[in-house]
């Protein structure tokens, strides 16, 4: 099967360690971070004058998630989150589930984040046309991603030190406000009769709450581009962050606002803060500050999308003629669609922040369960795999608990939300169970043409579709063996038939002397023959030493992906991280 110089290029570009702690830090701290802006108002709306409160006990399960993710991707330092780890612990089918969670997350924060900054800035311009402003920045920021303006850590670092530089400020100056004026406000807010139970209001507070933890998932998703020892660091930091802040501004808002008053200001709360402590230099430093980390945070989920996509295009998840670039390498395509799908949904939510908080937060939250069914995946199916950390039992089960409450209290709070969430999520499962599953389709629609009379038999041509399916079925995969039994190698067969679209293997085997090779592997082979008629196994013995130099030689020699190319889970002594490999992928 040829592959296009497009995706050549894109397969044999090598990522660069780079980023040190902070700028890895600020480019997914601007996400995190700029969840402060909107869910005070989400939680305060939701469990009234204990919304601080859950903030903090969103604090308690992020910690847990600190763990869960550093074990995840310490053991596959690999690009992705979620999507990774699933690929490399159960089946393609799974991962590519998490996947479409995951851009529909990245959809949902993207319109957020845009509508909240222009909800700031019609603060600054009451004229301002929000919801076609909301579009036009994302329209903007379209164009930069596909003039190929990147995300630039420096920019990054700026916006990430200014915004913490600006909450500082507004925590300073409503607390000086407060210590002047009293906590009346704050007082006459917990006199406030809770609907429900404070169970109820502590329950549904903590769903809303969780939205103030998006962004988290972000550095696992350029951890290749870290340099060693960064991502864990960055955990760290974000936690700091949503852990000192949210919950603080939240407890100051409700020392100066009302309950009742703050659905009137919910898409520019902190702003109205400002003026209430501070006057109107507050409440323009605060606005501008907000349009810039939120900007930033439509950046990021362009930049998160397009690679996301990319790695599923390659994977033959989704089709591939979203591979095609421009004359800068920039896969415009990608970013057209998801402008398309972002502005569609902001038309369907009429910009609500309600409505879009509530997408993000089935789709975000089901990603956060799914992360954790990878870490349990893990333990289970890759426990050699050497990791640098490791999360205990309980903490898995708590986190899993946790984010499952929230996700339940989502849906029983919005269940409008719920329906906005499905008419995205099932087309996306719908695109990329097509492109999983297309021999099976083609085969189907051949079997459904030949059952038609002769006359229309004639005129729809079946040369075309099989000609598509033994294109498709062409393409070779690679799977490394030191000797594995003839058990493990059907494994690996009934994986590449549970989820590749395949009828040719190359089964290769690397040693430093020939009579290393392993007796029974030509033997092996050939009982996979006769097991597996329709499959060309091949068998290569190449003289060598297995490692990442090898794989890019025999990538570009046979003209095979590395992300093509499966292994077994190395064990402690292995002298290469997985990430080194390119991409190759753990199966067994």
């Amino acid at each position: 099967m040829e592959i296009s110089e497009d995706v050549k290029n894109a397969l044999h570009q090598k990522p660069h360690a780079t980023l040190g702690e902070l700028p890895a830090t600020a480019i997914c701290g601007n996400d995190i971070s700029s969840s402060c802006l909107y869910v005070s108002a989400l939680a305060i709306l939701a469990s009234g004058q204990y919304a601080w409160v859950t903030l903090l006990m969103v604090a308690a399960v992020l910690f847990l998630f600190r763990k869960i993710y550093g074990e995840v991707v310490g053991a596959l330092p690999l690009n992705g989150g979620a999507y990774n780890a699933l690929l490399n612990t159960t089946s393609k089918s799974t991962a590519s589930l998490a996947a479409c969670l995951t851009l529909l997350s990245y959809m949902a924060t993207a319109v957020i984040s845009a509508s909240e900054a222009m909800h700031y800035v019609h603060i600054l311009w009451e004229g301002l046309p929000v919801i076609l402003a909301t579009a036009g920045l994302l329209a903007l920021f379209m164009a930069l991603t596909i003039s190929g303006i990147g995300e630039s850590a420096a920019v990054a670092v700026g916006i990430f030190i200014v915004h913490l530089l600006t909450l500082t400020v507004l925590v300073i100056v409503c607390g000086l406000f407060l210590f002047r004026n009293g906590m009346d406000v704050f007082i006459a807010n917990n006199r406030l009769p809770v609907e429900g139970s404070i169970q109820g209001a502590l329950f549904f507070g903590f769903a809303a709450a969780m939205l103030g933890i998006s962004g988290f998932e972000s550095s696992a998703n350029f951890v290749e581009e870290q340099k060693r020892g960064v991502f864990p660091k960055t955990l760290r930091n974000m936690w700091i962050v949503v852990s000192v802040f949210n919950p603080l501004i939240t407890f100051l808002a409700l020392a100066l606002v009302p309950v009742a008053a703050v659905s009137q200001h919910q898409e520019a709360l902190l702003a109205y803060m400002g003026q209430l402590a501070g006057g109107d230099w507050l409440a323009w430093l605060i606005s501008v500050d907000a349009v810039l980390v939120l900007s930033g945070a439509v950046l990021t989920s362009y930049v998160g999308v397009g690679g996301l996509v990319h790695r599923m295009t390659l994977d033959r998840c989704l089709p591939q003629f979203l591979l095609k670039t421009n004359k800068k390498g920039t896969t415009y395509r990608i970013m057209i669609a998801f402008f398309v799908l972002c502005v569609s949904i902001l038309l369907i939510t009429k910009g609500e922040l309600g409505a879009l908080a509530g997408v993000y937060a089935l789709s975000f939250l089901s990603v956060m369960a799914l992360f954790g069914l990878g870490n349990l995946l893990l333990k289970f199916k890759r426990a050699r795999l050497p990791r640098p950390e490791r999360a205990s039992g309980w903490t898995l089960l708590m986190a899993i608990v946790a984010v499952v409450a929230a996700l339940l209290g989502n849906a029983i709070m919005n269940p409008a939300y719920l329906i906005v969430f499905m008419q995205y999520f099932i087309p996306a499962v719908a695109v990329v169970s097509i492109m999983l599953y297309r021999i099976p389709i083609l085969k189907l629609t051949l079997y459904l043409i030949k059952s038609l009379p002769r006359p229309f038999r004639r005129l729809l041509r079946t040369a075309s579709i099989r000609k598509a399916i033994i294109g498709i079925n062409s393409q070779q995969f690679v799977y490394f063996t030191k000797g594995h039994n003839i058990i493990d190698l059907n494994k690996v067969m009934l994986y590449i038939l549970k989820n590749e679209n395949t009828h040719r293997i190359k089964v290769v085997t690397v040693v430093q002397d020939e009579e290393q090779v392993p007796r029974n592997l030509a033997t092996d082979i050939e009982v996979l023959d006769r097991a597996y008629p329709g499959f060309e196994v091949d068998i290569v013995v190449i003289k060598g030493e297995f490692g990442p130099h090898l794989i890019d030689r025999l990538s570009v020699e046979w003209n095979i992906p590395k992300n093509f190319m499966f292994i077994a889970s190395p064990g402690d002594r292995f002298p290469y991280r997985v990430s080194e490999l390119g991409g190759v992928r753990l199966i067994i």
